[in-house]
Parts: structure tokens; sequence; C-alpha cells
């Protein structure tokens, strides 16, 4: 068993807080992804569940051993980071077998153990090559083989895509997603990148500033965010987010007026919106304004206006034609529309 929990974990440095009261239970086999922007606490607290972070306050529990004490090497668990950590003087093969003999494995496993790390990651045909005559995607393959091959309880990789290429990173995405579903362990993944956490996770914790700003599976959030900052960090384009007033569920900001909405709230609000949830309208819209660019992105084709003062995005069929300048009529549905307190930036009604 790899449940891993953490019970009121603080970080600090001084005066500094790096993350500041995190709890949260991660289930035996769960792929649990931390999700935030540079300097948000993700990766420290990860470096305190793997033992090279020392915590200022609380417990972190792997399986039923309080591991606040422990060694790295006496947690069950191995890294993978965002730098390969390869060694250069070393065969691709070599640098799989390297854990296994600082764990003093026997000799007479290791093979067979390798040769199993090396096939999940498509390796075979480069085992006897050095780092340095490998890809990039090649190099994290190896660093993935490496800590497979010691068949941890649990695994933690912190950025491991980021020096990759676009191309790359979407096929290693897949292969990290399928060693998963092959191993069954539990993951705990650190990015910034909200693609790859809608992508991978079972659960994604978003955190900004040391605090967990909300904890679900990658659909909950990207339906429900709890607040402006994780409905502004969560999709590809972000949730259009507009600054005005709300009056007998009647909202209204420049350029804008949606009616419909089913709140009791009365005043300054943030109205938010997806941009695939507004359609093209001929008349009687809820948005009238000119278009600020026009991006063909080969499936649909994303237009941007000005409203209230925010660059709103639209998204619309492939075939839509316009110039920058046209005025656009768009429609949104009340259902699809999300309300939050203009003050705190908090979740305040789901109007429909």
């Amino acid at each position: 068993m790899a449940q891993i929990r953490l019970k009121n974990v603080s970080k600090r440095w001084n005066n500094f807080i790096g993350v500041d009261n995190f709890n949260l239970d991660i289930a035996d086999q769960e792929f649990l992804v931390l999700l935030g922007p540079s300097g948000c606490g993700k990766t420290t607290t990860m470096r305190m569940i793997a033992g090279l972070e020392d915590i200022t306050e609380g417990e972190i529990w792997i399986g039923d051993r309080l591991v606040n004490k422990l060694e790295p090497k006496d947690r069950d668990i191995s890294m993978v980071f965002q730098s390969y950590g390869l060694y250069p003087n070393m065969t691709v093969y070599e640098n799989i077998r390297f854990p296994l003999k600082v764990r003093k494995v026997p000799a007479g496993q290791h093979h067979e153990r390798v040769m199993a790390a090396s096939k999940m990651v498509e390796l075979d045909d480069f085992l006897q090559r050095r780092p340095a005559a490998l890809s990039g995607g090649q190099r994290q393959r190896v660093a993935l083989a490496r800590a497979i091959v010691r068949e941890p309880n649990a695994f933690l990789m912190d950025e491991p895509l980021s020096n990759l290429d676009a191309k790359l990173r979407v096929s290693t995405r897949a292969q990290i997603k399928n060693l998963h579903h092959t191993l069954k362990r539990t993951t705990i993944y650190v990015t910034h990148d909200q693609i790859e956490a809608m992508t991978l996770a079972d659960r994604v914790v978003v955190m900004s500033k040391g605090l967990i700003q909300q904890v679900g599976t990658p659909m909950e959030i990207y339906d429900r965010p709890a607040n402006t900052f994780v409905a502004s960090f969560i999709g590809s384009p972000a949730m259009n987010l507009v600054h005005g007033e709300i009056h007998n569920g009647v909202f209204t900001g420049d350029h804008i007026r949606v009616d419909g909405l089913s709140t009791q709230v009365n005043g300054p609000v943030t109205l938010g919106f997806r941009a695939e949830d507004a359609v093209l309208a001929d008349s009687n819209a809820h948005i009238e304004a000119p278009i600020y660019s026009v991006e063909l992105l080969g499936e649909a084709t994303m237009i941007s206006m000005r409203v209230a003062g925010e660059l709103v995005s639209i998204k619309v069929g492939k075939d839509y034609r316009a110039e920058i300048g046209d005025v656009v009529r768009v429609n949104i549905a009340p259902s699809a529309c999300h309300l939050f307190d203009r003050s705190t930036g908090q979740r305040i009604a789901t109007a429909g």
C-alpha cells in the first residue's frame, strides 16, 4: 500500500512561507498532479514527500509509516526530475541498472529487471549507447526506466517533460499515462502545464502562493472552478473573466448584457465563461463588440474582442471568416456562466 497523507504540512524559510498548512490524502495507485505557476510551492511539497526538504510543521505518512525523520532512500519512492541526471560515462543499460547496485539488489536479478524496465519505455535498441548519443526524449525515457527498475511503492515526477519539444511532450505524456496503467503505482506529478494536468491526472491539486486553491478531478476543476485563480489557470484558452454588475439576475458591463442568471447576489461580480460555450448570434446578442484578433487553429477559429476592458476569446467554426474591426455578436447560455465574488474571487453561484 502506498497511500500518502500530508497533515498540516508547512515549509517556512524565516519569514517566507513556501507551503502553508497543506492537507491531502493521496489514494493507493492514484495519479495526482500538483499544478500551479512557478513559486507556488508544488515542487517544495514534492521534495518534502521525498525527504529532500525538511518540513517545518506537520506530518507526512507513506502507508502506515510516519516518514518525517526517514532518509529519502528509506521511503521506497523513485523520483524523475526535469534534469535527467544521467551518468555520462555509463551506457543506458548501466544507468538503468545503477539503482539496483546502490540498493544491493542481488546481482542475479539485475538483467531481468533492467530489460523489463527498458522494454516498458522502448529503449531496447539503445542500451549500449551513452547519454550523449541520445535525443532529449530518449534521455527522459532512460530516467523513467531508472525509476521503474527499483519497483518502488510510489513515483514522484517533477516537471519531467519541460525540456522536451511539443511533439515529444505529447508522445512521452502518453507513455507516462500507459506506464501508470501498467505499473499501478501511486504517482505524484508536478507541472505548471494545465494540459498535462488535465490529460494525466486522476485528481488535480491547484496551488498558488503555498496554498491549495482546489482539489478535484480534471473535469470538476474545469467545469466548476472554485475561484477566479483556478478559472484563469485551467483551460486553453483560460476561462473568460469579465467584471461588471449584476441586479435581479441581469449582468451588465461594457459591450455585454446577460440575463436569466439564477442568483440572489446583487452588485459588483465577475462573470466567467469558456470560449467554446459562446455561439455566434444574429440579433439580441449578449455581447456585441468589434473583433480584436482572428486566429485560425485548424479545427476551429479563435476570435477575440475587448469586453468590459478584458480580452475575451470565442471559439467558432474553422470556416468562419471576418476581419479585425468587424462587429461580432455572441450569445452565452446562462447555464454556461460562472459567477465569482468581485472582492475575494471565490465562486458564488452557477447560473442556469
